[in-house]
């Protein structure tokens, strides 16, 4: 039987087949969830949705939440959903496991999640923290952009 197998799912391909393992679906990443785990889901992407308008896409190992960008993501694992969530400050909490810069204006933490009563206060505070504040860190970042450009170059040569 002629074929190969792919080097990141370790899926074996049959010569001629078409196989894409880089895309996935939202479907395909939680398929595999025990009970416990895909109500903690359900509830994480229900509590994500009713904060409005948003952009929900599978990539690779993740469910990613974005507006303009990024503000959260969801790592389906065996035992725990993984969640990585952008704030613009460091949370100080029993619940988050690791914190650190991701950029001069947000700080990623993440979070594991067992089951469906995790998904409450303070972590559904957070998501809807991380869903304002990625709103204003785009619209500021649009203004420094602007300012940006309409600033004149100074000539280095003309102080000699």
């Amino acid at each position: 039987m002629p074929g190969r197998e792919c080097y990141h799912c370790k899926q074996w391909i049959e010569d001629g087949e078409e196989h894409d393992c880089w895309t996935t679906t939202e479907a395909a990443l939680t398929q595999d969830l025990s009970d416990d785990l895909r109500d903690a889901w359900e509830r994480l992407r229900e509590t994500a949705v009713s904060l409005g308008n948003q952009r929900i896409y599978a990539s690779h190992k993740s469910i990613m939440f974005s507006r303009k960008s990024c503000y959260f993501f969801v790592r389906p694992k065996k035992n725990i959903l993984e969640l990585c969530l952008f704030l613009g400050r460091t949370l100080k909490a029993p619940q988050v496991r690791r914190s650190d810069r991701a950029s001069k204006s947000k700080v990623y933490h993440i979070i594991h999640i067992r089951h469906r009563d995790e998904v409450e206060a303070p972590i559904t505070e957070w998501l809807q923290e991380a869903y304002e504040l990625s709103d204003v860190l785009v619209s500021n970042a649009v203004k420094v952009r602007a300012k940006s450009k309409h600033k004149p170059k100074s000539n280095r040569n003309s102080r000699r």
